[in-house]
């Protein structure tokens, strides 16, 4: 028979009014006045579970939290909502549902990090900390785009070794501290071929200019707007050997709104003109009053090279074997500029649909955008007549 907590067990906050997040079917919560009452252990636990589209009431977490330990241990307590999780949201199944998971994954994540911010010695038992490992491993890969998951350690982690009397191997000999950064990393490399292979695919020229225009446009709202590593993706994407070479197509775009794009991303002088535009976006985002205008997102890639070469390019310690603290201050610096960006929240509301195709929509490699694109206009010389004949015949099995 499950356990029943009563009120007098329970304190239930002055003003504390949770409500049920879904039909009364579920049963074992009762309410007085507005309040919740009683209840039997097995339905306190499932109303502290989130849904994709539920998260319960910062103080009901607090309350049962606290409470729950007279009966129940915090490992098993921890073992049952990850169990109820993986059953309700279906994480064992081999092909996850992402977008379902990406909606319920942050809720679940802000209820663990609440758990481990109050309650922080119920997670020095290894049992505690295997639960959470297990949890955050099954939703970490459904959402692992997103540039506000990178934390700044990832970035030192990426390229400085340790520094000690004992050792000196790097920090990837551990664990691989960097995984968030590194799936920031092929997100761009993935939005790069998915505009390739979208421009590539239609088999009409007049498509094909039109897809074209239609990532023209895009790149010129990430520019607005302040996307910067978005913005080089559309033109790295548009300007690949297979993209570039489709000169009929190209001759049916208006193209003077993409050259305008291409100037401001050219990496001439150091990309100086790409570091003014950030200049001038970073400024906006200082003096903003709306979310819209705080968004700087910056050319990802660059800036973890600019980070690179200012660690390999001064020593970590002096000659008289001080810590070279003025190096570090640059790095926090240019990190820290870094987080304050990526804490701004997003003031767009996300379209499931366009998710969806952004993580899912298949994209060519680069022999299948050449052969895409030698078979969208004939090849020019030799070298693309004996290329377009070797991929026909590795890709499509024809002579």
């Amino acid at each position: 028979m499950p356990q029943t907590l009563s009120t007098t067990s329970m304190v239930t906050p002055c003003g504390f009014s949770p409500h049920l997040h879904s039909s009364g079917e579920q049963g074992g919560l009762i309410f007085q006045d507005g309040n919740l009452s009683s209840a039997s252990l097995d339905a306190l636990i499932q109303h502290l579970i989130p849904t994709t589209d539920y998260y319960p009431e910062k103080a009901y977490i607090f309350t049962f939290l606290l409470s729950s330990r007279l009966f129940i241990e915090p490992h098993e307590l921890l073992a049952r909502v990850c169990h109820q999780c993986i059953e309700q949201q279906r994480l064992d199944e081999p092909v996850l549902d992402k977008a379902r998971v990406r909606k319920f994954g942050p809720k679940l994540l802000q209820l663990l990090a609440e758990w481990t911010e109050t309650f922080p010695y119920d997670f020095q038992e290894e049992k505690m900390v295997g639960h959470l490992k297990d949890m955050i491993g099954r939703i970490a890969p459904c959402d692992e785009e997103r540039l506000s998951h990178i934390g700044p350690e990832e970035f030192v982690q990426a390229f400085v070794h340790k520094d000690s009397l004992d050792s000196t191997k790097s920090c990837f000999s551990e664990q691989n501290k960097t995984n968030n950064l590194e799936a920031y990393v092929k997100w761009f490399n993935r939005l790069c071929y998915l505009v390739a292979t979208e421009i590539c695919m239609p088999a009409k020229k007049k498509q094909r200019a039109q897809v074209i225009e239609f990532f023209i446009d895009v790149a010129r709202e990430c520019f607005n707007i302040g996307n910067f590593n978005s913005l080089m993706a559309i033109i790295s994407g548009m300007n690949m050997s297979p993209v570039s070479r489709l000169k009929k197509t190209w001759s049916k775009v208006k193209t003077a709104k993409f050259f305008i794009l291409e100037h401001q991303m050219d990496p001439t002088g150091n990309f100086y003109n790409y570091r003014t535009a950030l200049r001038g976006a970073a400024h906006r985002s200082l003096t903003a009053h709306s979310n819209r205008e705080k968004i700087v997102i910056p050319f990802f890639s660059l800036l973890i090279k600019d980070i690179y070469f200012l660690n390999e390019g001064c020593a970590n310690r002096l000659p008289n074997g001080h810590v070279n603290f003025e190096k570090f201050l640059e790095l926090a610096k240019q990190v820290g500029e870094f987080i304050t960006w990526k804490q701004v929240e997003c003031p767009f509301e996300q379209d499931p649909n366009i998710t969806h195709y952004l993580h899912t929509a298949p994209i060519f490699t680069e022999d299948g955008l050449y052969l895409a694109s030698y078979e969208s206009e004939s090849p020019e010389n030799q070298v693309e007549k004996e290329r377009w004949k070797s991929l026909r015949s590795t890709i499509l099995g024809k002579t």
